[in-house]
């Protein structure tokens, strides 16, 4: 039937916040490169309730964050300030250490507004786990849209074949990487080729029949390796594709702390209790650090 695995999200409470987190599993760390996949929203923020994120570090990852509606600001220890909105994607790589905020812009504190995204995140090689930190702010208007009939489909990262063609992101990737956002008419049909190792498609908002086989909402269903699929719906439909190739091995994951070695979590997380890692400019508060079990 073309599906591997399904993996249902369940609700995790971010302090008062509360997403859908299908990665990681209990089953399964990783897709390609990504061992972390919330969904949030859509939810309404109305004065004087916002979405902020107060200043927290980061190592061994990428954040991957994108929106379909609502706006964040970002700022972080490099000094990047970056409205985030929707279409747009956002990746930082945390590499050896960054530290950053997400907060709703000033412009929306007093308003009532709609927020509804995804945020990801891909482990970096083992080769790039200690890399120079960087951010990436890739617009809406310079992502690859490929329509077919009845099809839209965003290349967000990684690529796309259409009419012999490589449609590639402009965004930059440490391994190869795959993640789309397609739309899909009712009643149509939409076959989704193998374009990496490994795949998996997540129903944003609509029931989907994966070579005929119903996925609901909010599940992750892992493709087998190397098949296309077809998909379709009997409602409009969006949904996103995420995968790449296979992580070289399996990491520790703690608090905001990828690593493949326990070591660089307990040097980073005494770093950030004692205030040595840099700070965003500007900003005073700061996430606590919360017990470390490699203690």
């Amino acid at each position: 039937m073309g599906i591997a695995q399904i993996f249902p999200a369940h609700e995790k409470d971010l302090g008062g916040f509360k997403v859908r987190r299908s990665l990681p599993s209990v089953h399964r760390q990783a897709i390609g490169p990504f061992l972390f996949f919330d969904h949030f929203g859509p939810v309404n923020f109305t004065p004087p309730h916002t979405h902020d994120v107060r200043p927290h570090p980061h190592i061994g990852l990428a954040t991957v964050t994108y929106l379909f509606s609502g706006a964040i600001m970002h700022r972080d220890s490099l000094g990047n300030q970056q409205r985030i909105e929707p279409g747009a994607i956002n990746w930082m790589t945390a590499g050896r250490g960054i530290v950053h905020s997400e907060r709703s812009p000033e412009d929306l504190k007093d308003k009532t507004y709609q927020s509804h995204g995804l945020q990801l995140w891909a482990a970096l090689p083992l080769a790039h786990e200690q890399v120079e930190p960087s951010f990436s702010h890739i617009p809406a208007t310079a992502i690859p849209t490929v329509v077919l009939p009845g099809t839209e489909i965003k290349v967000l990262v990684g690529h796309f074949w259409h009419a012999g063609e490589k449609i590639i992101s402009p965004v930059v990737t440490f391994t190869p990487t795959l993640y789309l956002d397609i739309a899909l008419e009712a009643e149509r049909t939409f076959e989704l080729p193998a374009l990496e190792k490994e795949q998996a498609i997540y129903s944003v908002d609509q029931n989907l029949k994966i070579d005929g086989h119903v996925l609901p909402p909010f599940e992750l269903a892992l493709l087998e390796t190397g098949k296309s699929v077809n998909i379709s719906a009997d409602k409009s439909a969006r949904f996103v594709v995420i995968g790449g190739a296979s992580l070289e091995s399996e990491r520790f994951i703690w608090w905001n702390f990828v690593s493949s070695h326990k070591q660089y979590i307990r040097d980073t997380a005494e770093a950030w209790k004692t205030g040595k890692m840099a700070q965003i400019p500007g900003e005073k508060e700061f996430i606590p650090l919360p017990k470390n079990p490699f203690e």
